[in-house]
């Protein structure tokens, strides 16, 4: 298989990983983009939303599991 068929399939995987956890977050409800701590700003028919809350909690959860998965290969 050419390196570039390894790409493709290995993004694929991981949009359809991306998918099924998006889809199992809106399932059971989780809000995230409505977490204390983001910041919505509506005046008018202008609106701001900040979600910072949300950013940092997705970016710990990413940090632990890319670790995880790197250790994991590592052997």
């Amino acid at each position: 298989m050419s390196p570039f068929v390894r790409i493709f399939f290995l993004l694929g995987l991981i949009f359809l990983v991306i998918g099924g956890v998006l889809f199992l977050i809106d399932r059971f409800g989780i809000p995230l983009g409505r977490l204390p701590g983001d910041i919505r700003i509506q005046r008018g028919n202008l609106t701001c939303f900040f979600p910072l809350a949300t950013t940092i909690l997705l970016s710990i959860i990413l940090t632990v599991l890319l670790n995880i998965i790197t250790r994991v290969f590592k052997k």
